[in-house]
């Protein structure tokens, strides 16, 4: 886009983030007034409707809207959720500079490449480019939303998609019921009732976030020396610098949450494969109550539950599966064969001391979760155990995916110990291909020190 469109997309931004700040400082004044908080998407609207045109710059009527219902949405949410006796949710009450807007369909337009973005009465109309294809039919496009990340813009379109439908006797049934276990170094370990297991491997991705945190501390510790004081403006050349960790950041981000989508749609296609039309995904938001340092905080940060849950139930009622979540309390630490609980089960091996039985920890979970039903019921059947399980990687676009299992960011002085290239096997004689020796006390005779 034009240095123009790009400045007047950020300003509409903009005047969603005052948008949000007026409702947030509204609700500050009626809370020290000790009254009701205005946070129904009626009087919101009604409220806005009262500010008159041309308040909010550029901004239309239906991208403020959208803004009101996003904070309508969230405060509900957040009530329900203290409702329930979760006291660790926050209301919204954070100020944000630029917020996303959305506008439905019938208010923007979409020709191929090109679409309008809806602005104020009296403004220019706002026409941009975008950078591919849209992958849908017109008819099928319900919204746009306008939303900055790592000082890029994007245009996020949602569409109205039809669920497969399968010939008779091959889509998902009913009765077959999996177990799906979330995890972080298995993102997906899935058990069906026909013994069939699955385990999608996240380790790459664990290495993206490792190595993207020493990247950043590296950058940190290089750009120190040229930080602008407290209260000093920064230079042109610490604008530079910001500008590139804001995209070094979104890049990161992008790559993880396309791995993310990776792990998800290969657990959607075995279960298709397999004919599973009920997955009984494990809840593991208990986990988040433990303090346990900051390296298992930084752990569960980087683990983004909500969006592995989110993702999965999406592609999943796509191709007409249910998502039935259910409580995974044990499931970790309990023995499938005496059912007893194991004690602090360290790796990915849980071994019982009481009748000796060992198995692939995540499988035994997601075979215990796949007998649970949804509210907490008593278990109905027993527990079968995976005999084939299919083996999957997540993120093979990531760096350091192929086969030399060794990130390219990686140094070589940090890299002793792994696996690195594949050497040739010895030739039939027996000579060895390594290097020679290099003995430093060759002038001392065998035996003197």
């Amino acid at each position: 886009m034009t240095p123009g469109q790009r400045r007047r997309c950020f300003g509409l931004l903009r005047s969603a983030g005052d948008v949000w700040a007026c409702v947030l400082e509204i609700n500050a004044w009626r809370r020290r007034r000790h009254d009701a908080p205005l946070v129904g998407y009626q009087a919101l609207c009604r409220e806005l409707s009262g500010s008159g045109p041309g308040t909010f710059g550029e901004l239309d009527s239906t991208g403020a809207r959208s803004v009101l219902r996003r904070f309508s949405d969230a405060w509900f949410a957040a009530a329900k959720a203290r409702r329930d006796g979760d006291l660790s949710v926050r209301f919204p009450r954070r100020r944000r500079a630029l917020m996303p807007v959305r506008w439905y369909h019938g208010t923007f337009t979409l020709d191929g490449l090109r679409v309008r973005i809806p602005t104020a009465q009296g403004a220019s109309p706002l026409w941009v480019r975008l950078a591919r294809e849209v992958p849908y039919p017109v008819e099928q496009v319900r919204s746009v939303t306008l939303l900055c990340e790592g000082g890029r813009l994007f245009l996020d379109i949602t569409a109205e998609v039809p669920v497969a439908v399968y010939p008779p006797g091959v889509g998902p049934d009913p009765g077959r019921v999996a177990g799906v276990d979330l995890g972080i170094i298995h993102p997906y370990a899935v058990a069906s009732r026909d013994g069939e297991g699955l385990l999608v491997s996240g380790r790459a991705i664990r290495a993206e976030h490792r190595m993207h945190l020493a990247d950043t501390k590296t950058r940190r510790r290089a750009v120190a020396h040229r930080a602008p004081k407290p209260g000093q403006k920064g230079s042109r050349r610490w604008r530079k610098h910001r500008r590139r960790t804001r995209l070094v950041e979104g890049r990161h981000k992008r790559r993880v949450r396309q791995a993310q989508h990776e792990a998800a749609r290969t657990v959607v296609s075995w279960a298709v494969e397999q004919r599973n039309g009920v997955l009984r995904v494990g809840n593991p938001r208990g986990v988040l109550d433990i303090d346990a340092g900051r390296r298992h905080n930084l752990r569960l940060r980087q683990w983004q539950i909500g969006r592995l849950l989110q993702i999965l139930e999406d592609k999943a009622t796509l191709a007409g599966i249910t998502v039935d979540p259910v409580n995974e309390r044990g499931t970790s630490s309990t023995c499938p064969t005496c059912l007893r609980r194991v004690p602090k089960p360290r790796g990915r091996t849980l071994s019982c001391p009481h009748c000796q039985f060992s198995g692939h920890r995540d499988l035994i979970a997601a075979a215990i979760i796949a007998t649970r039903t949804p509210g907490g019921g008593p278990t109905p059947a027993a527990v079968v155990l995976p005999k084939v399980v299919t083996h999957r990687r997540a993120g093979r676009h990531l760096p350091g995916a192929g086969q030399s299992r060794r990130d390219p960011r990686r140094p070589h002085r940090v890299s002793r110990g792994s696996v690195g290239p594949r050497r040739p096997a010895p030739p039939p004689g027996g000579e060895s291909l390594a290097l020679t020796a290099r003995i430093h006390n060759a002038h001392r005779k065998p035996g003197e020190r």
